[in-house]
C-alpha cells in the first residue's frame, strides 16, 4: 500500500452534441443538443474520459489505484455520495476544463470492518469561467466488507414515478461514461466475487434520474446533494420520490432507500 500525498489533474474535453444527444436516449429522454445547447444537468459525467491500457486496469474493471486515486489496501471501491454547484450551463460543443483534486482521505473502522473514503474536489470551466462546483465521495472496502442493514424509504413523497434499468440500459450508460466497474456488465463477476445479486445499477444513473426530475419540479437546479445507501439491482423495479420543496429518494421494491436526494 503507498501512503497517500494530496494529487491534482486537469483534463479538457469538448463536450460532443452527439454524445449528450446519446445519454438522452439512454435516458428515455427525446429531442436532441445542438452546439451552444445548454447541457442537462449531470451530462458533464460523459466526458473527461481517461482511457488506461488493460495492463492498467484492477481486477474490478476500473483503473487501478496509486496514481490520481491513492492505494489505501482496500480492493472494492465506489461512488457513495456527491454534491454539486452549478454557477453558470455548460454547453455542448464548447470546451471545457475539468480541474480536480484530493481534499480528504478518511480512515474509518465500521461495522463491515475497515473503510476509507476519499472526497475529490472538480471545477469544470468553460470559455475561462466556472461553470460547476463537484464533489464526489469515493468509498473503500475489503473484500470480507458486510453490507449494513439498509434503511427503510420514506413514504411521504407528494408524487413518484416507476423506473427500471435492465442490462442494456446498464450498458450503454457504462459505454457512455466509460465506466468500467464490472459489477455494472459482469454478472458473473457481480454474484461470485463481489456478492450482489445480479448486475447493480450505477449509482451516478440513479442521482441523474432524480437530477431530472428535481430540474422538473423546480424549473432548474443551482444545488444538488446525494447519498447511496443501499444497491439496486438490474432485474428490480424502484420508484423515484418526489418530496417539496427539494426533497427525492429512491425507494426500492422491498421498501429500501436506495438513494436519497436534497435539491435546489
Amino acid at each position: 500500500m503507498t501512503e497517500h500525498r494530496p494529487t491534482s489533474q486537469t483534463l479538457s474535453d469538448t463536450l460532443d452534441p452527439a454524445r449528450a444527444t446519446a445519454l438522452m436516449a439512454t435516458l428515455g429522454q427525446g429531442g436532441t443538443l445542438g452546439h451552444g445547447d445548454p447541457l442537462p444537468p449531470f451530462f458533464h459525467q460523459i466526458y473527461f474520459w481517461e482511457p488506461h491500457p488493460p495492463t492498467d486496469l484492477g481486477r474490478d474493471g476500473h483503473p487501478k489505484t496509486g496514481g490520481f486515486l491513492p492505494d489505501l489496501g482496500l480492493p472494492r471501491r465506489m461512488w457513495a455520495a456527491g454534491r454539486l454547484q452549478w454557477h453558470r450551463p455548460l454547453l455542448a460543443g464548447i470546451r471545457a476544463q475539468k480541474e480536480s483534486r484530493i481534499e480528504a482521505v478518511t480512515r474509518k473502522d465500521g461495522r463491515a470492518g475497515p473503510l476509507a473514503f476519499v472526497r475529490v474536489r472538480h471545477d469544470i470551466r468553460q470559455r475561462s469561467a466556472l461553470a460547476l462546483t463537484e464533489w464526489q465521495e469515493l468509498v473503500y472496502l475489503g473484500d470480507d466488507a458486510a453490507r449494513p442493514s439498509p434503511p427503510q424509504a420514506r413514504t411521504d413523497e407528494d408524487s413518484r414515478q416507476s423506473v427500471r434499468f435492465d442490462s442494456t440500459a446498464l450498458f450503454r450508460y457504462s459505454a457512455l461514461t466509460f465506466n468500467g466497474h464490472r459489477i455494472h456488465y459482469d454478472e458473473a463477476y457481480a454474484r461470485d466475487v463481489e456478492g450482489y445479486d445480479g448486475l447493480v445499477v450505477h449509482g451516478p444513473l440513479l442521482a441523474q434520474n432524480l437530477m431530472l426530475l428535481a430540474a422538473a419540479k423546480l424549473g432548474g437546479l443551482t444545488e444538488f446533494s446525494y447519498r447511496a445507501t443501499a444497491p439496486l439491482m438490474h432485474h428490480q423495479e424502484a420508484e423515484l420520490c418526489w418530496k417539496s420543496p427539494g426533497s427525492l429518494w429512491v425507494r426500492g421494491p422491498d421498501g429500501r432507500q436506495c438513494m436519497q436526494a436534497e435539491a435546489g
